[in-house]
């Protein structure tokens, strides 16, 4: 019975160590701080409801968005995601709509809407820039910025960040599931 309760003990510290160890990686995705350097900014897509608006974690990747297009004029927003079986259009053409609907120039948008995951999200979306860049600019809810660098570094660019908050009704669930994400991705990249 004693060696049950440590190794309960064990797994329960092993279990902690590897929560907060991922979730140190997940708030240093936070950094470094976007300042309009990079030429694109692409919006990383999230959930949308049946008919085309935006989840609130999608609300607030926009919202951020929006606010940091209008602090650097310069910025092109590639709005990245595809349609998801139950979604009615893709998530690109949702982020257009809200966007517009909140007075962005159209001009400013470049759609990405045939990706599925993040990985495709960054993918596709430099292939949407009409140059190589060195540099982007990553747009997602915090928890969500490390594995988009992660994968924007493996495509050979810097990226800096714009966070956005995450709504309090997912952020365990996201919490949770993006640190299988990073496992998952880290795994995926090292082929």
């Amino acid at each position: 019975m004693r060696w049950l309760i440590k190794m309960i003990l064990v797994l329960m510290i092993i279990f902690g160590g590897f929560w907060f160890g991922m979730g140190y990686l997940i708030d240093r995705g936070q950094k470094p701080v976007a300042d309009g350097s990079a030429k694109y900014a692409i919006v990383l897509g999230a959930k949308i409801k049946a008919n085309g608006v935006p989840s609130q974690a999608l609300k607030n990747r926009l919202d951020a968005a929006y606010n940091y297009a209008k602090k650097y004029p310069q910025v092109q927003l590639i709005l990245s995601g595809g349609q998801g079986a139950d979604e009615n259009e893709s998530e690109a053409v949702a982020m257009r709509n809200y966007l517009l609907a909140r007075g962005m120039d159209e001009q400013r948008l470049i759609l990405e809407d045939q990706s599925t995951s993040t990985y495709e999200n960054i993918k596709f979306s430099m292939a949407k820039m009409l140059e190589p860049q060195q540099k982007t600019t990553i747009i997602s809810n915090d928890f969500h910025l490390a594995r988009g660098k992660m994968i924007a570094n493996y495509f050979g660019m810097d990226a800096d960040v714009v966070s956005a908050k995450t709504p309090t009704t997912i952020a365990f669930k996201a919490g949770v599931r993006e640190r299988l994400g990073l496992i998952a991705q880290k795994i995926t990249l090292w082929k």
